[in-house]
C-alpha cells in the first residue's frame, strides 16, 4: 500500500493560487462573473490532498479522487489569494479520506470532504484502455 506509516489522520498540506482571469466562473463557463469559480477551489482542494499523500506512495502509485462534497461559502474577486488545506481524516487499506477547505484573505470561502484511493499507475490505465 502507501511507502510508510506516515500517512495518517492530522497529515495535511496547503497549497495557494491566486485569483485571476483563468479561474473565474466566467472562463471556466461555471457562472456570469468574474470571481473564483467553484471548479477551481475544488481543484485547488483535490491538488493540496493528492499532493499530501504523494510522497508517501510507493514507486508505481497514484491516487485517484473518488468523492467530493463541498460546499462554496462566498465569493473571491480577481487579485486576491486563495490557500487550501487537505487534512488526512482516515485512512482504511487504499482510501484515504480528507476535511478540505479554502479561504481567501478575508476568511474561510468553502469547505468539505474528499476521498482519494491509492491505485497501481499501471493496472488502473490498463483498466481504463480497456474501456476505450
Amino acid at each position: 500500500m502507501a511507502n510508510d506509516s506516515n500517512l495518517a489522520p492530522g497529515l495535511s498540506h496547503s497549497m495557494s493560487e491566486m485569483v485571476n482571469a483563468t479561474n473565474t466562473a466566467t472562463a471556466v463557463h461555471s457562472g456570469g462573473l468574474d470571481v473564483y469559480s467553484t471548479p477551481s477551489m475544488i481543484a485547488l482542494m483535490e491538488s493540496a490532498a493528492y499532493k499530501c499523500i504523494e510522497s508517501h506512495l510507493c514507486e508505481g502509485q497514484t491516487t485517484v479522487g473518488t468523492v467530493v462534497n463541498i460546499e462554496h461559502l462566498t465569493a473571491s474577486p480577481i487579485g486576491v489569494q486563495i490557500t487550501a488545506t487537505a487534512t488526512i481524516d482516515s485512512v482504511d487499506g487504499r482510501k484515504v479520506n480528507f476535511t478540505v477547505s479554502a479561504s481567501d484573505n478575508s476568511g474561510e470561502i468553502g469547505k468539505g470532504k474528499h476521498t482519494r484511493f491509492i491505485v497501481d499507475i499501471d493496472r488502473f490505465m490498463s483498466k481504463v484502455q480497456a474501456r476505450a
